[in-house]
């Protein structure tokens, strides 16, 4: 955010965003015009800047009506919340309605605007005013029929505003080629603001412009701004920046086989993860996995539907085994449906911020982000898109995109240009082969984590979602029945091959018993053989000690 200009002074209107685009708000002690067409919310955005005034920042407030009621003016802003009569009664606000009539009055030299000098100096020190509202100005001055006169009380009652200090939103009606019906309002004070209502495509759609802002720098392209029960608040596309907060903690998909994927297991908290397909791919299944993942952590999960109701995402997704119904009804699941037409971008943006404000979730689901391309045109869908990321990042929420591709064939970028913004990216597809589809996963990015390059069947079934590893076959990685058949044939050549492996194992064994066999009864002709031998030499050897006892004898038996 840039510095604010040495020597200006600003006093914030309470209007979330606009102070932000501003640097703080209009010029404190100036007058600032608020323009635009009837409907575009000229008188909400002045209630708003004198009721948060008065109640934000004890600077009291006169609002001046040309032309609707006080008790008009108070049941206006009764729906939004903001207790108009309760500042009325504790007198920090007055109401003042000057009706303005034409033809009841004539204008004769110099006629000037004292009587409303006057009652406004009355109501402001009535209520020690720092703030003034005078809704709207060709009220005022639709009795002047002489421009000079016009020109001159215009310029006098800004001066007068200046000479009080006193902090204007002075609203008026667009002109014919100029700002404003008189073409003089916007030269003459400090700050212009021109507020646009636009309808596309059946669309409303509202834009704000800061036109001029003197002694301050200010943005000045065209910013989307909303009014709902919250009020007016403004959606400046710059408000946030890349400072968000990183996690090393890791969450779980609620699918094991696609964690396994990457290293460490799950991915990193606060990632923004895309996952797209063609129409049936399983992408709302894996968002719904996501989201029924964090609520069995204990964390909330909020599931933003823009195709499907909650109670038809419910039956859905208890087809595959996962029944959300428990967690909507434990309120850690919040399913908000609503169709991407019904509203304008920036009103789906801020119900989006709205309500993640107010649950405080740990991960949200965005199911589809293509259905918006017919809400708008693609960099107005990026810019809101790009909001919802870097909002979501700055909260450290984990954020699910589902994205439909109308093709699968050529290229991988999607219609909102956003793949390049995810953290990661999970391409969904179905093949066809034998006269069959079947759904293939591919982790094409995971920033900061190594992950699987492979291709992954993706198995849905009433158990759950299961990712089966690839399965390369001679044409390629199989699915289906092909990969089935595949997977039998290569069983049955497996117990072909371990058949053999055994016949030959009980051939060799035979052939081992029958050598052993043999061997053994060599052995034993050897033993046989050797125990002969042992005989023959003993019989040898008795012999001719035989023979030497008989030799013996006979030579004793000659000498006697």
């Amino acid at each position: 955010m840039g510095a604010v200009a040495v020597g200006i002074s600003k006093s914030p209107t309470g209007i979330a965003g606009f102070d932000e685009l501003t640097h703080g708000g209009l010029p404190t002690g100036r007058p600032s015009i608020v323009c635009g067409s009837a409907g575009c919310g000229k008188t909400l955005f002045a209630s708003t800047f004198l009721i948060q005034g008065a109640r934000e920042h004890d600077e009291n407030g006169v609002f001046v009506s040309f032309e609707e009621r006080p008790v008009d003016i108070v049941s206006n802003v009764a729906s939004l919340g903001f207790g108009l009569d309760e500042l009325i009664e504790a007198e920090k606000i007055a109401i003042e309605h000057i009706a303005i009539d034409p033809a009841e009055l004539a204008e004769i030299g110099d006629y000037d605007l004292e009587g409303l000098f006057l009652r406004l100096e009355l109501a402001i020190d009535a209520v020690g005013a720092k703030r003034v509202v005078l809704d709207t100005i060709e009220s005022l001055f639709s009795a002047f029929s002489n421009p000079a006169i016009l020109r001159a009380e215009i310029r006098r009652l800004f001066d007068w505003l200046k000479d009080k200090g006193m902090t204007t939103v002075i609203t008026a009606e667009r002109g014919e080629g100029t700002l404003t019906r008189q073409g003089l309002e916007e030269y003459v004070s400090d700050c212009v603001i021109l507020l646009d209502h636009r309808v596309h495509n059946q669309i409303s759609t509202r834009r704000m412009r800061i036109v001029k802002y003197r002694g301050t720098a200010h943005g000045t392209n065209e910013y989307p701004f909303l009014i709902d029960e919250d009020g007016f608040s403004v959606l400046p596309v710059s408000a946030l920046g890349l400072d968000h907060k990183v996690f090393d903690e890791r969450v779980g998909s609620g699918v094991p086989d696609l964690d396994a994927m990457v290293s460490g297991g799950g991915f990193h908290r606060g990632s923004s993860i895309l996952l797209s397909g063609v129409a049936g791919s399983g992408k709302s299944s894996l968002a719904a996995s996501f989201a029924g993942a964090a609520c069995a952590r204990g964390e909330r999960a909020l599931y933003f539907s823009f195709e499907e109701s909650a109670a038809q995402t419910v039956r859905n997704m208890r087809s595959i085994g996962l029944d959300l119904q428990p967690w909507l009804d434990g309120g850690l699941l919040r399913h908000i449906a609503a169709r991407p037409t019904f509203y304008s971008l920036e009103m789906h943006l801020a119900i989006m911020l709205r309500e993640v404000t107010r649950f405080d979730p740990g991960l949200v689901v965005l199911d589809p982000i293509s259905a918006f391309m017919e809400s708008g045109d693609r960099l107005e869908v990026q810019s809101m898109l790009l909001r919802v990321v870097d909002f979501l990042k700055s909260r450290g929420v984990t954020a699910v995109f589902t994205h439909l591709a109308h093709s699968q064939e050529g290229s991988t970028a999607t219609d909102a240009g956003l793949s390049s913004l995810m953290d990661a990216w999970v391409l969904m597809l179905n093949r066809e082969m034998n006269g069959e589809f079947n759904r293939e996963l591919y982790l094409l990015k995971a920033r900061g984590m190594a992950h699987s390059n492979q291709v992954r069947e993706f198995v849905m079934s009433d158990t759950g979602i299961r990712l089966l590893p690839p399965y390369l076959g001679d044409n390629g990685a199989l699915t289906g029945s092909a990969r089935k058949a595949e997977e039998a044939k290569a069983r049955r050549a497996e117990m072909q091959r371990l058949a053999e492996v055994a016949r030959a194992k009980r051939a060799a064994q035979d052939r081992r018993r029958a050598a052993t066999a043999q061997i053994a009864e060599l052995q034993a002709e050897l033993e046989a053989s050797d125990l002969e031998l042992r005989s023959i030499a003993d019989s040898e050897a008795e012999y001719r000690r035989q023979a030497e006892r008989d030799s013996a004898d006979m030579e004793v038996s000659r000498k006697a």
